[in-house]
């Protein structure tokens, strides 16, 4: 089985030791121990139905795991979630594209967290008299993403491309430490592809943590710093060079095709359910 490379805690952002999840008692993660280290961008990389969403989903609180422990800079990872230190945009976001909200008020959401902390009074007022500290974050985050110019249209109104730039620029409203991505890249035109990466990049140059699920290989060669290989159990950890190279990418692929199998070998027939 792979071993993670020990980090040290003082340089690791999150450390996740012994993990385990399931879906309907079918397993989705096994056994993950894994470090991300602060300051620095890494990339999940695994098939389809590898886990990479539902460790996400363990780190955002949204699902519990079976076991295991997960921290956030040397303690529980819950406490920096209420602190507002982790960011989290989802490859499918719940919103209703349909609902008459603009693109300034959908980014404006994510500074909730923060609004939490003004005076009630403040919180009662209606957005456009939000306090400008919150109006100057949501300004300068649409500047980020290219966006500013259409802060006023419906969200329904945008592109499949705007539309990303946007769950990106409330994304990064809320100033946490960490951002988790999942699939950032997916669906979005060659533009908006490299804005995104663009500005990931300035965000792990200011300091902060980005980890990244992707299928874009190029991109992850060219900009990302750590790799983590995933497909239900932890695969591979290192530098791009070493992780994304078409030895290593082509070991993933066996892997799942093996899961694939030994899943299918595992599920029970009809006979035997009806048997049972």
């Amino acid at each position: 089985m792979f071993m993670t490379p020990p980090l040290d805690p003082a340089a690791a952002a999150i450390d996740i030791t012994a993990l385990y999840a399931a879906y309907h008692r079918q397993p989705v993660l096994e056994n993950i121990n894994l470090s991300f280290p602060a300051g620095k961008w890494t990339a999940i990389v695994g098939p389809n139905g590898a886990g990479k969403s539902t460790l996400f989903h363990v780190l955002t609180g949204s699902m519990k795991p079976l076991r295991g422990r997960v921290d956030a800079f040397g303690e529980p990872i819950a406490i920096q979630r209420k602190a507002g230190n982790i960011a989290y945009m989802a490859q499918r976001e719940a919103i209703e594209w349909d609902f008459p909200i603009s693109v300034w008020e959908t980014v404006m959401g994510g500074r909730y967290g923060h609004m939490r902390r003004d005076a009630l009074w403040r919180r009662l007022l209606p957005a456009r008299w939000y306090a400008p500290s919150h109006q100057q974050v949501v300004r300068k985050a649409l500047e980020d993403v290219d966006m500013l110019a259409l802060a006023d249209r419906p969200i329904g109104a945008l592109s499949g491309g705007q539309k990303k730039r946007v769950l990106l620029a409330r994304t990064l409203a809320q100033q946490a430490k960490i951002l988790l991505l999942d699939e950032p890249l997916a669906g979005v035109d060659p533009p908006s592809e490299q804005l995104i990466l663009n500005v990931l990049k300035r965000e792990r140059e200011a300091g902060r943590t980005v980890v990244m699920v992707t299928h874009d290989m190029p991109g992850a060669r060219r900009y990302v710093d750590h790799v983590v290989l995933i497909n239900r159990i932890v695969r591979g950890v290192g530098s791009p060079e070493e992780m994304l190279s078409d030895a290593r990418l082509a070991e993933l692929a066996v892997s799942s095709i093996e899961q694939s199998s030994n899943d299918q070998a595992l599920r029970p027939t009809a006979f035997s359910v009806a048997q049972e």
